[in-house]
């Protein structure tokens, strides 16, 4: 027979119960944990996604919107615009009768002179200034307000027929976006010409003719070069200052002398 192999003698690894429960305990809070944490980033991702989606949309219609209007605009004077109605039914200006004028009737020197006080670099950038916002981000730091804008013929325009007069960052971006399609859809004439007649000159006084008409009852073309010095000059402050008190304005009083020493005879 064969001989029985003797096996070698086989000790148990000792066995304790609390250690292995809490082990098990710890493994378990463990994986709850990393389940809460992923549920309670879950809501903050919906949230994030949620608002990405809703300005994405928003941008998208806003600028379906206004360039639709633009195409309309390049044919058709706006009836109206978003600053005449906040004037009227905010502010109840009573609104003078628009007289609008093409632009080749408005007299050079007049076109001259506005260009150089409000957007010396009209002809030349596609309707914002990047250099220039920032340097009024900087100034409005200082004041702790905006205060100065930096805004282009192009986005006055812009801010005149869609927009209300209330200053904030949120209004300037609006204004830079409907800016660059106006440059795109519009061109530099038609741009200049909506600026001329839907400026604000007054309280409820919109566009040159209406301007010139009410403050001197006589026509742009037919307005005396001083005249219509104290007209551009208005430009800067309209609501507060006339053609004849605005002297007391320190900056009103040095775009006056300007032109007058630039324009004047």
């Amino acid at each position: 027979m064969p001989r029985k192999r003797k096996l070698p003698d086989f000790n148990p690894p000792d066995f304790y119960p609390d250690l292995v429960l809490s082990q098990v305990s710890e493994h378990i809070k463990h994986r709850l944990s990393k389940r809460q944490s992923r549920k309670q980033r879950k809501p903050i991702l919906r949230v994030g996604t949620v608002i990405i989606k809703a300005i994405f949309v928003f941008h998208v219609c806003f600028v379906l919107s206004t360039s639709l209007c633009l195409f309309l605009f390049k044919y058709v004077n706006p009836g109206a615009t978003t600053l005449m109605l906040y004037r009227n039914y905010i502010y109840h200006y009573k609104i003078q009768t628009p007289r609008y004028i093409p632009l080749e009737k408005i007299p050079k020197m007049v076109q001259t002179m506005t260009i150089k006080v409000e957007d010396g670099d009209f002809y030349n950038h596609h309707g914002i200034i990047p250099a220039a916002i920032k340097n009024a981000w900087k100034l409005n730091q200082q004041f702790g307000e905006p205060v100065y804008g930096g805004s282009t013929i192009t986005m006055q325009t812009a801010r005149t027929i869609f927009l209300i007069p209330e200053k904030s960052y949120l209004r300037k971006y609006l204004e830079a976006i409907i800016a660059l399609e106006m440059e795109l859809i519009l061109g530099k004439k038609r741009i200049l010409e909506l600026y001329f007649n839907y400026a604000e000159w007054g309280k409820g006084i919109f566009g040159i003719e209406t301007a010139s008409r009410f403050y001197f009852n006589s026509s742009i073309r037919s307005l005396a070069t001083d005249q219509a010095i104290r007209l551009v000059t208005l430009l800067s402050s309209p609501i507060r200052y006339g053609p004849y008190n605005f002297q007391r304005n320190g900056i009103l009083r040095s775009r006056y002398n300007y032109l007058v020493k630039r324009f004047g005879q």
